[in-house]
């Protein structure tokens, strides 16, 4: 276990994980947030590529449990991002579609942004979301993180407008 929350469990993804993870990058409103399906072989690469970020860095996305039922509804932590104005600190989640709209989003990524601020002693933490995600907009400003600047993500031939959301410790 990485964080607890008073309803989830934070935890590092394993390789048995991988239906889940498949499962949530492959539902269909995914797939217009990233405007292409993902494959069975790219879900792993996924799995694979937050396995390799807790090696490097000690964080990556971690599995979002529920307390209690151990039920996998998700992921969310910690990544270093590459933007135009250099690699940031993000918090991140995506979490499976039947568990939207109650909360765990926002629960989980203000204990990361804890976790953020705390254990690892960074000065500030950002989303980079998608203009038009407005849910996930939603969660950052839940959080108190507040849009700063905007720069295109090209993926998969797509152009892709982003907002980048950042909060700053309080001294």
């Amino acid at each position: 276990m990485i964080l607890e929350t008073e309803r989830l469990i934070l935890r590092e993804l394993t390789p048995e994980d991988l239906p889940a993870v498949r499962d949530t990058l492959q539902n269909s409103e995914v797939k217009r947030v990233y405007e292409h399906a993902f494959t069975d072989e790219e879900a792993r690469d996924w799995l694979e590529r937050q396995r390799r970020r807790y090696e490097r860095y000690g964080f990556g996305l971690w599995a979002v449990e529920l307390k209690g039922s151990g039920e996998f509804i998700g992921q969310c932590g910690l990544t270093m991002q590459g933007t135009p104005r250099g690699e940031r600190l993000e918090v991140g989640y995506l979490f499976c579609r039947a568990h939207w709209h109650r909360g765990y989003a926002t629960e989980a990524a203000a204990a990361c942004m804890d976790y953020a601020f705390g254990a690892l002693g960074a000065d500030e933490v950002c989303s980079i979301i998608r203009e038009n995600n407005l849910a996930s907009r939603a969660v950052a400003e839940r959080n108190g993180l507040a849009p700063e600047w905007r720069f295109t993500k090209h993926y998969y031939g797509v152009e892709m407008p982003h907002i980048v959301y950042v909060k700053r410790k309080k001294f």
